[in-house]
């Protein structure tokens, strides 16, 4: 029997992933009017700011903090927030040198990573996190080592990056055991982020009001729509969406985001790209079907706390 309510909520999912997917577009060309700091910077803070009014309903409803749970809360925040900034970063300077699509894909590899990170703590990890590992390694081949095993400088940096993000998930899960709460925590981490991007664009990079004005459209998209709409929506739909189901769907972000880059940057992939991108795909969700309810640890854990990671990383 069809179950309305989780076709509704898988919907959503779908949505958040279209989101996130065509955030990379977005950040590419917002990188035509700002440098990529004074893009992560603005973006990160405005989202940080779309995030209040969550925060502002969660803290009537939560529990009095104690002294230690909040130097708890501001440590883990800038520890999450350290992570996010080298994260985001490499994402950026990435995309100066490599496509929105393969981007996508690249980063996308976290979702491997964090599970074969957690043999470093002795988790589990089941056969098919090795099987999908393996057919993520061999797409990336395909699509980034087209002459030989050189790595494009883009794509190594969108790599780089991926390995943070999968680090900023391990933080975001060992967290989430200690009472934090999770907005406040998504909060600090965001502004963190901003703040230090910030600070290396004023330091670096020129930055202009007419700069500003014209990256103004990407950069809503990126603060608004990417981390404070996605992320509600993200929250909203797993309460009722299987965990597996939400896990597949929010990878979908990694197809999105070439398709977005098609549409909207006339990007191409020969067919050789397309293949990598297939097999990439391919492990990313065997993977996450492979890892079962643990799956949603790389995309937003079935913990509250894990489930911010997912609208940060675009």
């Amino acid at each position: 029997m069809l179950n309305i309510k989780s076709l509704k909520a898988e919907l959503l999912l779908l949505l958040t992933a279209l989101i996130w997917g065509f955030a990379f577009v977005a950040q590419r060309v917002g990188m035509d009017h700002v440098g990529p700091f004074t893009y992560t910077g603005v973006r990160f803070l405005l989202g940080a700011l779309s995030l209040l009014p969550l925060l502002l309903i969660g803290s009537r409803a939560a529990r009095p903090t104690s002294l230690r749970n909040w130097r708890t809360t501001l440590a883990g925040g800038l520890l999450a927030g350290l992570f996010l900034f080298a994260g985001a970063t490499l994402q950026q300077l990435g995309l100066v040198y490599t496509t929105a699509g393969k981007a996508g894909f690249v980063t996308g590899l976290y979702v491997v990573i964090v599970p074969l990170l957690g043999l470093l703590w002795r988790h589990p990890t089941p056969p098919g996190t090795w099987i999908g590992a393996g057919l993520a390694v061999a797409g990336l081949y395909l699509l980034t080592l087209a002459d030989g095993l050189t790595l494009a400088e883009g794509d190594g940096l969108v790599l780089a990056g991926a390995f943070f993000w999968a680090g900023h998930v391990q933080v975001i899960g060992w967290l989430s055991g200690r009472w934090i709460e999770p907005v406040l925590l998504a909060c600090l981490q965001i502004i963190v982020c901003g703040v230090l991007s910030l600070g290396v664009a004023l330091a670096i990079e020129p930055i202009s009001l007419r700069g500003l004005q014209d990256a103004a459209l990407p950069i809503l998209y990126g603060g608004l729509l990417s981390v404070g709409i996605a992320y509600t929506l993200q929250v909203v739909a797993q309460r009722d969406a299987p965990p597996a189901h939400a896990a597949i769907l929010l990878s979908l972000e990694t197809v999105f985001a070439a398709l977005g880059g098609w549409l909207l940057l006339d990007e191409v992939l020969p067919g050789r790209g397309l293949l990598g991108c297939g097999l990439m795909l391919a492990g990313m969700v065997l993977s996450q079907l492979g890892l079962g309810k643990v799956a949603l640890a790389p995309t937003g854990s079935a913990t509250p706390t894990a489930t911010l990671v997912a609208g940060e990383r675009r």
